[in-house]
């Protein structure tokens, strides 16, 4: 069974940086998947911010976090990344990763298009 566990969540201090992991396993080898990190801050409804395709070939972030976010992956390691840079107490939220499978290389950052999901990791932003 497709099992994606997120960490690297904490408090952090307004300006800092910090990367989250996602480790995927239980995935078929059959297809590639593609891979969205998505938030939900207190108060507030489910935000897609990034998202990878299988190869690395096709990345997309949301306005909110364009410029300051990066998403990466290692599918040697079956990992994949997103280092945040320039917090703010506006990214306070709890980081979920998701994963679809696809075949093509191609990804989303629409949660509806996801069927596998994390537990979430929760960055809090505050000085």
């Amino acid at each position: 069974q497709f099992q994606l566990v997120e960490s690297g969540g904490g408090l952090v201090q307004p300006g800092d940086s910090r990367r989250l992991s996602c480790a995927a396993s239980g995935f078929s080898s059959e297809f590639g998947f593609a891979i969205g990190w998505f938030r939900r801050g207190r108060g507030k409804g489910r935000e897609g911010i990034s998202c990878i395709s299988d190869s690395n070939g096709h990345t997309a972030y949301a306005d909110s976090v364009k410029g300051r976010f990066t998403i990466s992956r290692d599918n040697a390691k079956n990992i994949v990344y997103l280092q945040m840079n320039n917090l703010t107490p506006e990214d306070s939220a709890v980081y979920y990763c998701a994963a679809r499978y696809s075949t093509t290389d191609t990804c989303s950052t629409f949660d509806d298009e996801y069927m596998f999901w994390g537990q979430g990791t929760h960055i809090t932003v505050s000085s």
